[in-house]
């Protein structure tokens, strides 16, 4: 017999426990429904598939996870669907089987889009290349000055915001287009292959960089790379992927502190998850051989 609030009576309602056992199933239930909340995905693909127009079959049967939070890498060879799946979750195309659910808006102050190549205008200063998004949201430039500049001392460019791309490295014109991706905080940031083009040296200090980001933003991160070095330092989580059709064969988790060290990348821990994200590797190029 409980209250009705409603209307102020007891009335009797059956319950899946006897009264004796209420507190403790109620704390159990308030217990899963914290767990439910705090692990229910930010985006979740099931048995999803993508077929192109000409036939190609770029995904079949994928389940993947993205855990809000959390800093999640596919890697996979070339032609295995990484970059299909990124166009998917940021909502430039669609699923052609399965489901796609977001947690999220899907709106440019929802999604962050970092591609291969900075894709910067050439005409334009840094600072105007990352006022690019909020300019669309209808900010002016005034009152965004101080968000630009902000996120442009995040990645360490504070001192070029008067530059144009003519005049940077590689390594300062993918720092602008991570910026332009940041300025509108979003909670999800997409990377298809960002340092993919630059020399070792900028890739580590950029990856380092991108840790750093990482832990002051909070911000959900699905990066894709060919490199098994990259996806063990940088990743909470590795989906390896096959191709023909693309596919989850495998999912590590490289279960270090963060943020890594520098030392990590010398450590037997490293040298472990690297041996072993390698072997899912050639797993997934002996399953393209078959």
């Amino acid at each position: 017999m409980v209250l009705d609030s409603s209307c102020g009576r007891a009335i009797d309602i059956a319950l899946p426990w006897p009264a004796w056992a209420w507190p403790a199933a109620l704390d159990a239930y308030d217990a899963a429904m914290m767990v439910e909340l705090v692990t229910k995905p930010l985006v979740s693909l099931r048995d999803a598939g993508k077929i192109y127009k000409n036939g190609t079959v770029a995904l079949a049967g994928l389940d993947l996870d993205v855990r809000e939070g959390e800093f999640l890498t596919l890697l996979g060879p070339s032609g295995c669907g990484k970059s299909t799946i990124l166009r998917l979750i940021a909502g430039l195309d669609s699923v052609s089987s399965g489901t796609l659910t977001r947690g999220l808006a899907r709106d440019r102050a929802s999604i962050g889009f970092v591609f291969q190549d900075p894709t910067l205008m050439p005409w334009a200063s840094v600072f105007d290349n990352v006022f690019l998004g909020l300019r669309l949201q209808g900010i002016s430039r005034r009152d965004a000055a101080p968000v630009v500049n902000e996120v442009l001392a995040l990645v360490g460019l504070g001192a070029e915001a008067t530059a144009f791309p003519r005049e940077l490295s590689g390594g300062m014109c993918m720092r602008v287009s991570i910026a332009r991706a940041l300025v509108l905080h979003p909670p999800l940031l997409l990377m298809d292959e960002p340092f993919a083009a630059l020399d070792e040296i900028t890739r580590f200090k950029l990856n380092d960089d991108l840790l750093t980001l990482h832990g002051e933003l909070a911000t959900t991160i699905v990066f894709v790379t060919h490199s098994v070095y990259e996806s063990v330092y940088l990743s909470h989580r590795i989906a390896v992927m096959a191709a023909r059709p693309g596919r989850i064969i495998e999912e590590i988790a490289i279960s270090a502190p963060s943020p890594r060290a520098k030392n990590f990348r010398t450590s037997t821990a490293y040298a472990n998850f690297c041996a072993q994200a390698s072997l899912a590797l050639q797993g997934a190029m002996d399953e393209v051989l078959k």
